[in-house]
């Protein structure tokens, strides 16, 4: 099969585009022949080797944790899926090797749900990282109907899931972002907070009676300083900073769960969440995806499509 792999650590520079071995089906297992699969930053991240140690790597390493495919060839002891199933799926593994930018993966079952009918395949590979991690940042702090929650980083691929997530339970959402992103936001059913330096007192004028959540997808002061406005100290949640767990919060480092994914399906479906497709790239340009989400400021995700998907 066709894919794009990296034989050592470094820059986009390293990525290569020819032929691997096909993947090997387990009994839990399917194999999917992929239509499009998306970049995440922790994908340039595993490849520069800013993750060595914490997951064992095995070179020649194939990255991408995201897909969007049809089932070809369920393992043995597969009930869930058959042949010409369309799903989406979060295929981290316990190791690092055998990544989505390929023409087939072997995706473990506990990965996987089926793919929205509404949307392409591009739109589709978008959501499993960035939308569980959306979904699962708002279960660890209980956003629910009525309550007011700052989104930090709105405009990026996890916070426009988290935007909608948070609007579809009848939340009041407040998101940071550059003012010339602030449309964007208003558009996503968000009140735009221009981030940096007096956020306080910013998010003091339009939530006057304070925060009843926090949602951080980005690390740095602002979340720190939001925490003057919460009202429940223990309701808030960060991908990137672990010390949130220092001011009595949750580290949220994403998991793959069928059930949270079949949930992100069925927004999507109902129309209470779009994902935002930012580009698309074919496969053997993967170093261009990269260095695009390397340069940052990119609203929504950056897919990269497999044939002619």
């Amino acid at each position: 099969m066709r894919a794009v792999f990296y034989e050592q650590y470094g820059d986009p520079g390293v990525l290569q585009y020819g032929e691997q071995p096909d993947p090997k089906v387990g009994p839990d297992a399917v194999l999917v022949e992929v239509r499009a699969s998306s970049v995440n930053p922790v994908d340039w991240k595993v490849t520069a080797g800013y993750l060595d140690g914490a997951l064992p790597t095995y070179f020649p390493v194939i990255p991408g944790w995201d897909l969007a495919g049809v089932v070809t060839q369920p393992g043995p002891s597969v009930t869930e899926f058959q042949a010409g199933d369309e799903v989406i799926g979060y295929v981290r593994m316990d190791t690092v090797g055998l990544g989505t930018f390929a023409e087939q993966v072997a995706a473990p079952v506990r990965t996987l749900a089926r793919k929205p009918r509404n949307v392409s395949w591009a739109e589709a590979a978008t959501m499993p990282l960035a939308g569980l991690t959306a979904y699962q940042s708002l279960e660890a702090v209980g956003v629910s109907e009525g309550e007011t929650v700052l989104v930090h980083n709105g405009a990026g691929g996890v916070g426009t899931y988290a935007i909608q997530i948070a609007k579809a339970r009848g939340a009041r959402v407040l998101a940071t972002a550059s003012e010339k992103n602030h449309e964007f936001l208003r558009s996503l059913g968000a009140e735009p907070v221009t981030y940096g330096e007096g956020i306080a007192a910013r998010i003091a004028e339009v939530a006057p009676d304070g925060l009843d959540a926090i949602v951080d997808f980005v690390g740095g002061d602002d979340w720190v300083a939001s925490l003057e406005h919460l009202n429940d100290p223990g309701r808030v949640a960060s991908v990137a900073d672990a010390e949130v767990k220092e001011h009595g919060g949750s580290y949220v480092f994403v998991r793959p769960n069928p059930a949270d994914l079949l949930a992100l399906t069925e927004l999507v479906e109902a129309g209470s969440v779009t994902p935002v497709l930012a580009e698309s790239f074919p496969l053997e340009r993967a170093a261009d995806a990269f260095r695009s989400s390397i340069e940052g400021h990119v609203r929504g995700k950056i897919a990269v499509t497999v044939g002619e998907h």
